[in-house]
């Protein structure tokens, strides 16, 4: 061809790189691996073969780790972790700044290796993923120098078993072990199966970097060998990164067993376009978003939703767009896409859009002219999808696209929340208000506007929803790896002994005192039962005090109901529910010797005890009141023009199991910060001195409470309990009691993956303010949205 024609076509030849240090890498461990345990790689046992998807042959063979082997890395861990702790903060800086050195160093062969391996392009490894390693060592360095200073009461988890997926291998390993290593933690990290190598290669570089053995061990396998870390005994915090299924299957294993849990899953993000947004711009924003890494991303932008008065001009350029992206060997450095993972992925997309085009939606691809033997796949467009059909709704996976239009911006939104998951989210538009206006409205972790597939250290990454729970990045990243250094300094409780009740406490005129039945309280209303049954308190010398309702599934329901409705408490100004806990205060202090008299013949308390609690109750919605308008995001400043801020949002509806002590104090300490936040709540109080939390309805009704913020349902914990588990609209839940209370949260909660925080049958100090109060349940009654703004031209 002549030099014209090239510049009249604007092809490029192929300009492929040379995988020669990578196959030497492979050659010298003669293409067979072991487990990395304790500083030293194990014996061979060539159970898996790790294949190139590009190309469809061998490259290693790994070996498959059994439940021997992931007691070894444990063990190593263990064995590690005191020396690693003993370093100090500067100490461990010093070796994640020599890990982050060495991944410089090493760049172009964890790249290429990375590509042989992933099927990734090598632009992306090489651009993309390792610069991003280096990032997170860097950055988590500097979080180790200041541990003590800026997280003093907080220590190391402990042991944590990681484990990762194949469409970032090297990415979301330093992702979770920067983090973990840099707060003093050791790790058992297990790769995905099909992408094993570079995490092999780390751990051999960390070696090298003087990295002590056992404080990283990595462990081959498929999900049997997953399945054994996160059921190990000895480990004491899961992260996982991976499907909403798998994640659901996690949560059910580690159900009461006190493990700590991060949970980043699947997404199906939208990616919104207003008619006022730059077109052009916006499409390369499309590319990015769904035909990078060939669309094996979490937060793809898998779904494309346009404004009407753009739709048709929109989707003719994006076709034309589409005509020029090159798939191709991920080795050349000219190729946009690579290859997808294994036959069993390429066989799934093939699948979901088939489907996809019998429920009537309309295909465009593009023409492949590929290298034989690949799992390459065509970028892909479906058009004219309904919001209900499968590829609407389901994770692909694939470099596939499903377009709709949208009329107004409330629609837009409509549609965008119409998932079940909310990981991340795109705007694209020229006016700043209406982007901002639209980005607390979604249900997603991160928004990006005018921009896409964003990520830096400094900043937090995380989903809501059946996307999973917990960040990972920044200081929001730090918390999950450590844990409130007084968390379960208390003891297990005992089981609450049953009350002697007096022969005669049943007559329901003793005393001469006229009949009462202290009635639910649900939307702003004293309410009867559904079941119109009640059941009897008594004081701890077995008197019949008074009856309360016997609340029951359909009161649940109710009160959740009600919750929902009252959504305009979270919109409302945190100044509006700073008034709100100040004027239940207010109210409660004018009662206080009527509350003390009541808890003092509820529990069996002196009358100065009875006082001190609801003098800490008062001081503890003050406390709430104070931090509602001040517990407040940051500004983080990534290495792009432009700032992501990271803003608590409130959860949603939360549920609230109250334990037996401290019936008052307690029950504010849980409820108080949630709705200083912005939640609602609906609370099952004390089963054996409800009388105390009835009494706080005409508390209640005078302090200005707008109906269905608070909604409380007397009861049967035990039985109240599973119906908040598993109810959809239930977005978290709070548990404190007997130790099979928090196994049951965690175990039902699983249907939509809310998140519990429980205390797994240790006693709170509720008078101590270090365990009653503060930061810990703020954060716990909040998530955190990191919207990232570009700015300038």
């Amino acid at each position: 061809m002549s030099v014209s024609t090239y510049f009249d076509t604007m092809d490029y030849g192929p300009a492929p790189e040379s995988d020669k240090d990578a196959r030497a890498w492979l050659a010298s461990h003669e293409a067979s691996f072991g487990h990395f345990i304790a500083g030293r790689f194990t014996q061979p046992k060539a159970d898996l073969d790790d294949i190139d998807p590009a190309s469809g042959k061998l490259l290693a063979h790994l070996s498959q780790g059994s439940a021997a082997d992931v007691d070894a890395a444990v063990q190593a861990a263990q064995a590690a972790l005191p020396g690693w702790q003993a370093l100090g903060g500067h100490g461990r800086a010093r070796h994640l700044y020599a890990l982050a050195r060495t991944v410089q160093r090493h760049a172009r062969l964890l790249a290429v290796l990375e590509t042989l391996d992933n099927g990734k392009p090598l632009r992306e490894s090489r651009d993309v993923d390792v610069p991003l390693v280096a990032r997170h060592f860097y950055h988590y360095a500097g979080w180790a120098q200041l541990q003590e200073s800026e997280f003093p009461d907080h220590v190391p988890v402990g042991v944590v078993g990681q484990i990762v997926p194949w469409n970032f291998p090297l990415l979301m390993l330093a992702w979770k072990i920067a983090p973990a290593l840099a707060l003093g933690n050791t790790v058992v990290l297990k790769p995905a199966e099909n992408t094993s190598l570079t995490a092999l290669l780390f751990a051999e570089l960390a070696q090298q970097a003087g990295l002590p053995a056992g404080v990283l061990n990595i462990v081959t396998g498929d999900g049997a060998t997953g399945a054994a870390v996160v059921a190990h005994p000895g480990i004491q915090k899961i992260a996982f990164t991976g499907s909403t299924e798998v994640g659901r299957l996690i949560r059910e294993q580690t159900a009461g067993s006190g493990k700590s849990l991060t949970l980043e899953l699947g997404g199906k993000s939208p990616f919104i376009v207003f008619e006022d947004a730059d077109i052009d711009a916006a499409i390369e924003g499309v590319v990015d978003a769904i035909w990078f890494n060939q669309g094996q991303v979490c937060c793809a932008g898998s779904r494309l939703l346009v404004q009407e008065g753009i739709h048709d001009l929109f989707i003719a350029r994006l076709k034309t767009r589409m005509q020029k992206l090159k798939v191709g060997a991920p080795l050349d450095k000219c190729s946009d896409m690579g290859a997808l993972i294994s036959p069993v992925q390429l066989e799934r997309v093939r699948s979901l859009v088939e489907q996809g085009v019998r429920e009537g939606a309309q295909c465009h691809q593009v023409v492949l002219d590929t290298p034989p033997g690949g799992c390459f796949y065509p970028p892909t467009l479906l058009t004219g999808v309904h919001p209900a059909a499968t590829v609407a709704s389901e994770e692909i996976f694939g470099p596939v696209l499903v377009a709709m239009s949208f009329r107004t911006p409330d629609e837009a939104v409509q549609l965008a929340n119409n998932s079940r998951y909310g990981l991340a989210a795109s705007i694209w538009s020229e006016t700043i208000g209406l982007a901002l206006g639209v980005a607390p409205q979604l249900k997603a972790g991160v928004v990006w506007i005018n921009s896409t597939n964003q990520f830096d250290a400094a900043v937090g990454f995380g989903g809501v929803r059946e996307s999973g729970y917990g960040r990972e990045g920044g200081r929001e990243g730090c918390y999950e790896y450590l844990k409130p250094r007084r968390q379960q300094a208390g003891s297990l409780r005992q089981p609450s002994a049953r009350r002697a009740i007096r022969a005669d406490a049943d007559s329901p005129l003793q005393g001469g005192a006229i009949d009462r039945t202290a009635k639910l309280y649900i939307g702003g209303k004293q309410v009867r039962p559904d079941g119109e049954v009640s059941m009897a308190c008594h004081s701890t010398q077995g008197e019949r005090l008074e009856d309360v309702g016997l609340g029951n599934r359909k009161d649940i329901r109710n009160a959740v109901a009600a919750a929902v409705k009252a959504g305009g408490w979270t919109s409302a100004s945190p100044h509006r529910r700073a008034q709100g806990l100040y004027y239940i205060a207010e109210n409660l202090s004018a009662r206080t010797e009527e509350f003390a008299r009541r808890i003092a013949s509820t529990t069996g308390v002196t009358a100065d005890e009875a006082r001190a609690e609801v003098d800490a109750s008062i001081k503890r919605l003050f406390t709430y009141g104070a931090w509602a308008d001040k517990f407040e995001g940051a500004v983080h400043q990534p290495p792009m023009r432009g700032v992501a801020l990271a803003m608590p949002e409130a959860i949603g509806v939360v549920g609230v199991v109250c334990p037996e002590e401290k019936p008052l104090l307690a029950l504010i300490s849980l409820v108080a910060p949630l709705i200083a936040m912005g939640n609602r709540v609906v609370v099952v109080p004390s089963e054996q001195a409800p009388l105390v939390a009835t009494d706080l309805y005409q508390v209640l009704d005078t302090s200005d409470l707008p109906a269905g913020v608070i909604n409380i349902v007397t009861g049967k914990s035990a039985e109240l309990l599973p119906v908040l588990a598993e109810h959809d609209e239930v977005e978290a839940l709070w548990v404190r009691g007997p130790a099979e209370f928090s196994a049951t949260a965690e175990r039902l909660s699983t249907g939509n993956l809310k998140r519990c925080f429980v205390d797994h049958g240790y006693v709170t100090d509720w008078h101590d303010a270090a365990q009653g109060e503060g930061a810990q349940y703020l954060r716990q009654a909040t998530h955190i949205k990191n919207v990232w703004i570009p700015y300038g031209e």
